[in-house]
């Protein structure tokens, strides 16, 4: 009983214990009293601590003897040793050459002779060591075997997995590798490229019945290969445009479901109702897919392209929005893709009956409007494409009186209505029961019938219009607005730069090709609006500044559109248009402004106006021929073309052709002549002389040298008249270096004997067939010349641009000097009244 109670007791191994410290040697500072006052809250738990279950639980020391703590140790050492030697058992003697050993129990063995190092003596007597004091001491609990025997089995299968060799792989397994990968995403793309092919095919044969291959192709598009996704797209899309029908799908309500019906009409229900649903789906995928930057291109596509084929059809609202966001998007193929979608609309009105016209021009006016008038030039030229019937109301009418019975059928149904009125209640509701099915015939058949309603096309057109119309005088407020600003922003020398204007062009060009629509009690604003513009009233350099030369040239265009478009409902003075034209000559530069727009403005505002003033016209022909001296060869020929028909109609100005010392026979009311001067009229240009076409005449182009000969003689040769016909924007187009064949100088020129005769056609003399022996040119002459050239023009930037740094430094230098000199002067008065104290104290 005793053995089996020592047997039952536990040996646990005693924890470590805190080095002794007598009680003197601990010294409590100050500071650590203060600090546990004042942190009392913290240090109750210290008396609410349960120190005999710590106790319990750390000392599980039993109380043994120490000869039964020595007897189990070695007990336990053996029983290692032993487990040791069965493992490794070493070098084992042969039983021939040994006797066994008895022991005390009565078993017999072998003795055997191990060959052991010492590093290896060392680490097995640490291990028994180590066993010793886990195993003959502590007795583990199951929770501690458990994690013991877990933490074992972790290291081994870490030992066993560094021991396993790592198998390195050769290139030429891993290029194999990757061919196989390769094959398989090429087979995989094949067979789902087939596949939607298969499915197009089904689709396109037999939709009603292969409505679930809608399905699975909008599946495919979900693939995480983007080719494969733009394939389905683009799939889809081939596949409803030939499935969409040429009506918009209603669904069915809760009472026609409940209804009974034929098969057929069952049949067609539920394919409508599918086509429908995978539309709505695949509308959702490209919405969602026209965010992302890869699929940008294709939804975009799909979008226009659906919108353009369909305009009839469901969910076409949400397409026409999704265009019109991006209609001033900064990506070229995404703007143009949705600028000509948006033409196309436009102009197919038949497709929509004008309802998606009316609803796109709404857009767009919001669009601008959210944007503050800055967007691309496109977005509003789109409006260049309307197109508005003006004969609705006048056909209507036409239709009427070719009706030979209209006025007798109509005293007929008076007559009748009236005689009907004195008949009894019954002939009432019976009257009143075919007025009510008359009616809903006449729906019908307006339902049903093609033309459209002459009334309801004419509402849509004045609703587009007017949103149109809307949109261009925004354009034009913000832009007075604009320059008003800058003007103050210039007057308060501060360094604000102004917002451009890139819908002004485009607005001013929907003005000039709309002018004759434009409502009567507009038109005076409209054209104090372009006056302002044009010429800026008091801060004309601003306003200058602020639009660029192109620009104030079309608001002179379209003032003069608008006045012609309405001449008789309007009786404006355009003296001050006549006044920026002539400014605006000057500042004309070929490389820098739009030539074309100058040739209209000569075309519109002097080649095709009426008689002008004597003392005006005299000032446009001095001031055209200056022009001509200074400007390329297409912009000289229509300024001299313009000068020419001037000159034709008032016979007077040919007074400047004479060469008298005073400046010609009429002077006019201004007697000397003042080339700076702003008003045309108050120029004196009577009182000058045309001495431009004498340096004109040797101008490097034949035609601009003939045409100032002939104007200088005045004669009525061919190539005078020839040009005296055409207008200076003709004239423009016909010499612009656009046009290479306009212009070939001859390589060389033969000496000719024969000398001109006096009165000969100057026109036909100045044209000389070049020789046939011509100089070959050295192109390496002409790029040497041509970069010396340009790299003086270089350095003449350059040092202009080193001058302007220079002049804002010695102005900061400046300014910095003045302001330590008026530093200076404020601190004198400060150091007497210093001095003037100290001296009293």
């Amino acid at each position: 009983m005793v053995a089996k109670r020592k047997q039952k007791q536990r040996i646990i191994l005693p924890p470590e214990l805190p080095p002794d410290v007598s009680e003197d040697e601990i010294e409590v500072s100050d500071e650590d009293k203060d600090f546990v006052d004042q942190n009392r809250e913290y240090t109750d738990f210290l008396s609410t601590l349960d120190t005999q279950s710590i106790t319990k639980h750390v000392t599980r020391v039993a109380d043994v003897k120490e000869d039964a703590l020595e007897a189990l140790y070695e007990k336990r050492l053996k029983r290692k040793s032993l487990q040791k030697k069965r493992e490794d058992p070493g070098i084992q003697v042969d039983r021939v050459d040994a006797l066994p050993v008895k022991t005390l129990d009565g078993q017999l063995y072998y003795r055997t002779a191990t060959k052991v190092s010492k590093a290896s003596e060392n680490d097995s007597i640490e291990e028994e060591a180590s066993c010793v004091a886990d195993k003959s001491i502590v007795k583990l609990t199951k929770a501690e075997r458990r994690a013991k025997l877990k933490k074992c089995k972790k290291e081994a299968k870490k030992q066993g997995k560094e021991a396993e060799p790592e198998v390195e792989q050769t290139p030429q397994e891993a290029v194999l590798a990757e061919v196989k990968e390769d094959l398989t995403a090429e087979d995989a793309f094949e067979s789902k490229k087939n596949k939607l092919a298969e499915l197009g095919i089904a689709l396109l044969a037999d939709p009603t019945s292969n409505t679930k291959s809608l399905k699975e192709i909008l599946q495919i598009c979900k693939d995480n290969n983007h080719a494969i996704v733009k394939l389905g797209l683009l799939s889809l899309l081939a596949v409803f445009k030939d499935l969409i029908p040429g009506y918009r799908i209603r669904l069915p309500t809760e009472k026609e479901l409940e209804m009974k019906v034929s098969k057929d009409v069952k049949k067609m229900r539920l394919y409508e109702s599918k086509l429908l649903s995978v539309y709505k789906a695949y509308l959702q995928k490209l919405a969602a897919l026209e965010k992302q930057s890869s699929f940008q291109h294709v939804a975009f596509r799909c979008i226009c392209t659906l919108l353009d084929a369909a305009p009839h059809f469901n969910y076409w609202e949400s397409l026409l929005g999704v265009v019109i966001r991006n209609i001033g998007s900064p990506d070229d193929f995404i703007r143009k893709l949705c600028c000509s979608t948006i033409k196309s609309l436009f102009t197919n009105e038949g497709k929509h009956d004008g309802e998606a016209t009316v609803e796109a021009v709404r857009l767009i006016a919001d669009h601008v409007k959210a944007h503050n008038c800055q967007l691309h030039p496109d977005s509003v030229e789109v409006f260049l494409s309307l197109s508005f019937d003006e004969d609705l109301g006048r056909a209507a009418r036409n239709d009427e009186k070719h009706k030979p019975q209209s006025k007798k059928s109509k005293k007929k149904k008076h007559y009748e209505e009236a005689r009907q009125l004195k008949e009894n209640d019954k002939k009432r509701s019976r009257q009143e029961l075919l007025t009510k099915t008359r009616e809903e015939v006449a729906a019908d058949y307006k339902a049903v019938a093609f033309t459209p309603d002459v009334m309801e096309r004419r509402g849509m057109q004045t609703e587009a219009l007017s949103a149109v119309f809307e949109t261009y005088f925004r354009i034009l407020k913000h832009t007075m607005q604009s320059s008003a600003s800058r003007s103050e922003a210039n007057s308060s020398l501060s360094t604000g730069a102004s917002e451009p204007h890139p819908l002004l062009a485009p607005c001013l060009k929907g003005l000039g090709k709309f002018s004759h629509l434009i409502d009567m009690d507009f038109m005076g604003d409209l054209i104090n609006y372009l006056k302002k513009l044009a010429s800026g009233g008091s801060d004309s350099e601003n306003t200058s500044k602020c639009l660029t030369v192109a620009e104030r040239l079309c608001c002179c265009i379209v003032a003069f559109k608008v006045m012609k478009s309405n001449l008789d409902a309007l009786n404006v003075d355009l003296q001050d248009f006549f006044v920026q034209l002539y400014n605006i000559i000057l500042e004309y530069r070929p490389g820098r402004d739009q030539g074309e727009v100058l040739a209209e403005a000569l075309k519109i505002m002097l080649y095709e106006d009426r008689q002008h003033d004597m003392q005006k016209a005299a000032a446009f022909v001095k001031r055209l021929a200056t022009f001509s001296l200074c400007s390329g060869s297409a912009e000289s020929m229509a300024a001299l073309v313009t000068l020419k028909h001037l000159l034709l109609k008032n016979v007077k100005c040919r007074n400047l052709l004479e060469n008298d010392a005073g400046g010609g026979s009429v002077s006019g009311s201004v007697a000397k002549y003042h080339p700076h001067a702003s008003d045309p009229n108050l120029s004196g240009a009577l009182a000058s002389v045309l001495w431009e076409l004498n340096l004109l005449t040797q101008h490097y182009h034949p035609a601009v040298s003939s045409m100032a000969s002939s104007i200088s003689s005045m004669n009525t040769a061919h190539n005078q008249v020839y040009h005296s016909t055409i207008s200076p924007q003709q004239a423009f187009t016909d010499f612009s270096l656009e046009r290479p064949e306009s212009f070939k100088p001859p390589s060389d020129i033969k000496k000719s004997n024969n000398k001109r005769k006096r009165g000969s056609d100057p026109s036909v003399s100045a044209v000389i067939e070049p020789s046939a022996d011509t100089t070959s040119i050295d192109e390496d002459d002409v790029r040497k010349k041509l970069s010396a050239h340009f790299m003086i023009l270089r350095d003449i930037k350059e040092n202009q641009r080193l001058r302007a740094e220079l002049d804002d430094t010695t102005s900061s230098i400046q300014l910095y000097e003045e302001y330590n000199q008026q530093k200076k002067k404020a601190k004198k008065p400060k150091m007497k009244k210093i001095k003037s104290l100290l001296t009293v104290k």
